[in-house]
């Protein structure tokens, strides 16, 4: 295992190698994780800085921590500051990285990352409240991966038990985006997964997993890449929901996002996002949710 700063397309970073596994952290601006996947393999994320814009935000691509806001999951404030530079601290298993201070409601998010064995990560993704106030939100972690053609994604769904639910939002449109509506055949609900074959058609969901797990698998490449958070039971959730999916138009990234209770901060207190990072060097079968939780198992 190796942790070192280095340069990602002439930006600061810092880079996790092992030998299963390979992770690039841009520190110039975020923080984002650039790149993932396998030592010598293409990243599973995208990256296309400058072509996904919303007025000075820039989407770049990776993986990214949000600060959301009670009854408002998706505000102005979700998109500060994410272009002011981070501060770095690096040890021999671990890095973690803090961005610049939203001027107006004094937070700082950040994204520090665990290697807890050659396959796996523990992704922990914070918001500080720096201000002299208090400051009420959640922690969402959103992570935008590059779709090949043959790629299909799970998220589980139920706990089990008698009288067993689960929640489901879906999306006609939103802020002008969305073509796929509410009945979108890119979508099937099975017994204990939400199966995603994305075909390139804009459309989004928010729903309740239990098990807090969405991943991706890849027969081309070989490949599942899986994340986990667990779910807080009674926790005051957006819309009820702890996962969500967004397929972008022409497949252009599928993202996977976990999203956390919100909580109320005192001054100097922090809201942590844990997820588990697993990357199996090969696809599993997502008829339901059984391999995708085996691989969180241990």
């Amino acid at each position: 295992m190796e942790i070192q700063r280095t340069e990602f397309q002439g930006l600061d970073a810092v880079e996790i190698r092992t030998d299963r596994a390979h992770m690039v952290i841009v520190t110039a601006f975020g923080p984002r994780i650039a790149s993932f996947g396998t030592p010598h393999g293409e990243s599973l994320l995208l990256w296309a800085p400058g072509k996904y814009l919303r007025g000075e935000w820039d989407l770049r691509g990776g993986h990214r921590v949000w600060a959301t806001r009670p009854g408002a999951d998706e505000c102005e404030d979700t998109y500060q500051p994410d272009n002011g530079s981070c501060d770095v601290d690096v040890t021999d298993d671990s890095v973690c990285i803090t961005g610049a201070e939203d001027p107006v409601n004094k937070t700082m998010r950040g994204i520090a990352v665990t290697v807890l064995d050659s396959g796996a990560f523990e992704v922990n993704n914070f918001v500080v409240n720096t201000g002299d106030l208090l400051y009420s939100g959640g922690v969402w972690a959103l992570t935008c991966s590059l779709p090949g053609p043959e790629t299909t994604y799970g998220v589980t769904v139920g706990d089990g038990s008698n009288w067993d639910s689960f929640n489901m939002v879906h999306f006609r449109e939103w802020a002008g985006h969305g073509q796929g509506g509410f009945a979108d055949d890119q979508i099937t609900v099975r017994e204990d997964l939400v199966h995603v074959a994305p075909r390139g058609v804009e459309n989004k969901r928010m729903l309740l997993s239990h098990d807090g797990i969405i991943g991706m698998s890849d027969p081309a490449r070989g490949l599942t890449f899986a994340k986990q958070c667990g779910y807080e039971a009674g926790g005051n959730y957006p819309l009820g929901c702890n996962i969500a999916f967004y397929i972008g138009p022409d497949n252009f990234m599928v993202e996977m996002e976990t999203m956390g209770p919100e909580h109320t901060l005192k001054p100097g207190e922090d809201l942590h996002h844990v997820e588990t990072w697993v990357l199996h060097d090969a696809a599993v079968s997502l008829d339901d949710a059984s391999d995708l939780r085996q691989l969180f198992a241990d």
